[in-house]
């Protein structure tokens, strides 16, 4: 609010319009090759496709359950593109296009959500940690490990910066903003990422803030930014000078990709109970794939056979995606107490001897 009392609104940094026009803004310069644009168009309908996929495979009953990105593409993949190869991601539990950039097979992601893995990849390989289910403790997990690299000296123009995910309803939590303020005082090189998404589950955005959430950041002395998390070339231009700043020991930065939720909160969640239609096909007109398409077919980028192409690549990666989700294995039942630590651990031990009591329980009644 500003003197007068009249509201002012956020600054959006946006560099495409829904239409698909090269807008462009002095702070972000981004330069793109065709070929790049196309690139970015295909990770976002090929990441589009795998959450489909698995949406239906848990109606199905293949998953116990899915945490779906739809509409949220352009914030993941703009992000996701922008890491460096030395960077580290702390994600949430919804950041499938963020695991696309970092070479997570959908099979990794889907093993999880079926139940046969804990996690599935190594977080160091690929520089992208295991999801977190417990709401804004990752944001905690990435202060920590930026901590760490400062420490170990690896800032500079090829160093490494981290980055840290979370929705709208995290900013409430009390790890979060314990976050912001370690990153703060000790200005540590990481990037806290806000895919605000208007909904915390059924919670709207105006019960989880009374300001932009991108403005908290002046409260604990760093820099904030609102992006159009709809266009996926803001978000690239926006969060690669995030990590830049990170990197070169300029401290954090919180950016809030102002998106929407355009699916429900997880498979288990209805949101037709707490959000209009209306408010649903407004942001249908904002979709980050049809506006990347305007921009791709406005500026001659790509033809109908570069579409079509996709599109058959997406159709076969579905299938893919059916068929691995329904061949991985069980685990076996114990496996649930193996690298619970390093080391081995006198309470594991005694649970899992507990535990192998109990099963064999089952076969001696079955004798």
């Amino acid at each position: 609010m500003s003197d007068t009392g009249v509201h002012e609104e956020p600054e959006l940094i946006q560099l495409l319009t829904p239409e698909g026009e090269l807008t462009g803004h002095p702070d972000y310069p981004l330069e793109i090759s065709a070929d790049e644009a196309r690139a970015l168009y295909r990770d976002l309908v090929l990441v589009r496709r795998v959450d489909s996929e698995a949406v239906s495979l848990q109606r199905q009953g293949e998953l116990g359950l899915w945490a779906s990105l739809l509409g949220q593409e352009a914030a993941q993949i703009g992000s996701g593109r922008a890491l460096r190869e030395q960077d580290m991601a702390f994600p949430s539990y919804r950041e499938h296009g963020v695991a696309w950039c970092r070479g997570i097979q959908p099979k990794e992601l889907l093993g999880m959500f079926r139940g046969v893995t804990n996690g599935g990849w190594d977080p160091h390989e690929h520089g992208f940690h295991l999801y977190t289910i417990v709401i804004g403790s990752q944001a905690l997990h990435a202060t920590g490990y930026a901590m760490g690299v400062q420490r170990d000296g690896a800032l500079g123009e090829d160093g490494t910066a981290v980055i840290s995910y979370f929705g709208d309803g995290a900013t409430s939590q009390g790890d979060t903003n314990e976050a912001f303020n370690f990153a703060s005082v000790n200005n540590a090189p990481v990037v806290f990422f806000c895919q605000n998404n208007q909904w915390a589950i059924s919670e709207p955005l105006e019960r989880q803030s009374r300001v932009p959430i991108y403005k908290r950041a002046a409260g604990f002395g760093f820099p904030g930014v609102r992006v159009d998390g709809n266009d996926v070339l803001a978000v690239l231009a926006v969060t690669r000078a995030a990590l830049a700043n990170a990197r070169e020991g300029n401290g954090p930065t919180l950016v809030e990709a102002f998106t929407y939720r355009m699916g429900a909160h997880t498979t288990n969640d209805d949101p037709t109970r707490y959000r209009a239609s209306a408010e649903l096909d407004e942001w249908k007109a904002k979709d980050p794939i049809l506006r990347m398409r305007r921009y791709l077919e406005r500026n001659g980028l790509a033809d109908e056979e570069f579409f079509a192409s996709v599109d058959a690549e997406a159709d076969a990666l579905g299938k893919q995606v059916r068929t691995e989700c329904r061949s991985l294995p069980d685990p076996e039942p114990l496996e649930i107490f193996h690298e619970v630590y390093a080391e081995p651990h006198v309470h594991i031990d005694r649970q899992r001897a507990e535990f192998a009591e109990y099963l064999a329980s089952f076969e001696a009644e079955g004798a």
